[in-house]
């Protein structure tokens, strides 16, 4: 079934739920043509009526703007999650940091009803949370020409360049700085957050204060890597804002369609952040307990690996030895049940891992726990549900339950 938006002027924006009905409306070719080369949604042309598409959101949510050659009114495509807010958060903070994860009472979330305006609110508080104590200074590493000598020469620079020249002269030296990874970092999540739509007003001011303090440090720019930073107990109160700020930068881009159309947004992949979720969390449901976990671990399924498969969550003995095995689907579910592909995919990876049980977690849709005895194989295959409506301590409750049985069949 498609929604249709009544005919008239072309739209200037769209806002769709995730995995539901497509919508149609008038739209310029150019754009409708730029949002299906994008992968942002599906769309596809009207085949009855000229101007108009048809559009429907997959599992991707957030803010897309399509920008119009000559600087005209950009197109935005809205993409609301089914999952609420808070727990969309709680989602995210858990799979990027389960030991600092996101609580409820951390930063208000719930008050905004769609990803980018909260995404936004929540990453403008835990950057002023960071820099209350002023900015983190590193030392970093610099190499530059100078008329005097700084640190130490950098001799064979020197000879290649000067030939000979006593000035200027090729240095290299350690500079204590606010120009480093973290500073970095958190400026480019917020130049990226005030160019995007759908920011309110309130959090682009308060944006924009952050932008100011952070006005010494230079944003990483566009097709440069991100500057790898790792935790320590300098940078601790840096932490939160940090592994907010890499989301933001993973899932924003900026692309040039053909026409002089320019794509710019925030994109969250929910197959992507369940996926996340489930396997970070049966992992830290092992932790201590003498097995070890791996994600997107390479098996094969021939003896002449030749077929490779890649499970989500490979679980190992303390000999070392595959004992269980496990895979997460957040939009797989149809009317009648779980899909079939799914159980035989399983069965590929118990087979090939030698392993009498496997396990698929899937965001709870219209069918419950089942398991599965496999004819002739004596394989099992259990696939669960986790309900993403409840709360924090209930879903992880849900994930240790997993958890347990996985282990019990290692045990034994």
């Amino acid at each position: 079934m498609t929604a249709v938006v009544p005919v008239g002027t072309p739209a200037s924006s769209v806002e769709l739920v995730e995995h539901a009905p497509a919508v149609s409306l008038a739209l310029p070719d150019g754009i409708g043509r730029a949002l299906a080369a994008g992968d942002i949604v599906d769309a596809v042309p009207d085949p009855y009526t000229p101007g108009r598409w048809s559009l429907r959101a997959g599992s991707k949510v957030g803010a897309v703007a399509v920008a119009v050659p000559g600087g005209g009114e950009a197109f935005t495509v809205r993409v609301k999650s089914k999952v609420p807010i808070a727990r969309l958060f709680f989602l995210l903070g858990y799979s990027l940091d389960p030991e600092g994860a996101w609580r409820d009472g951390d930063v208000e979330v719930a008050e905004h009803r769609d990803l980018l305006p909260a995404l936004a609110h929540a990453v403008e508080r835990q950057v002023d949370r960071a820099l209350r104590q002023g900015l983190l200074q590193g030392y970093r590493a610099t190499e530059e020409t100078a008329l005097v000598v700084r640190g130490r020469i950098r001799e064979a620079e020197q000879i290649r360049r000067r030939f000979g020249a006593t000035l200027p002269i090729e240095v290299a030296y350690d500079e204590f700085s606010t120009d480093v990874a973290e500073n970095r970092i958190l400026r480019t999540a917020v130049e990226r957050l005030l160019r995007l739509p759908g920011v309110p007003r309130d959090v682009r001011r308060r944006l924009l204060h952050q932008r100011a303090r952070l006005a010494d440090v230079p944003a990483i720019v566009r097709g440069q890597p991100v500057p790898e930073w790792r935790p320590t107990r300098l940078n601790a109160r840096y932490h939160h804002a940090l592994h907010l700020a890499r989301a933001v930068l993973d899932g924003t881009s900026v692309e040039h369609a053909p026409g002089g159309l320019r794509i710019d947004g925030f994109l969250l992949d929910m197959n992507k952040l369940f996926e996340d979720f489930v396997t970070v969390a049966l992992r830290e449901s092992f932790r201590g307990s003498g097995f070890s976990a791996r994600f997107q671990d390479t098996h094969h399924l021939d003896d002449a690996a030749a077929i490779r498969m890649k499970p989500d969550f490979v679980l190992y003995g303390p000999d070392g030895a595959p004992c269980a095995v496990a895979d997460a689907k957040y939009k797989a579910e149809k009317w009648g049940g779980f899909p079939d592909a799914d159980l035989y995919q399983m069965l590929a990876y118990c087979t090939a891992l030698g392993l009498h049980e496997g396990h698929l977690v899937y965001a709870k849709g219209n069918a419950s726990h089942a398991a599965h005895r496999v004819r002739h194989a004596g394989i099992v295959i259990h696939q669960h549900a986790l309900d993403l409506d409840q709360e924090p301590a209930g879903l992880l409750t849900d994930i240790s339950a997993v958890a347990q049985r996985m282990t019990g069949l290692c045990r034994d």
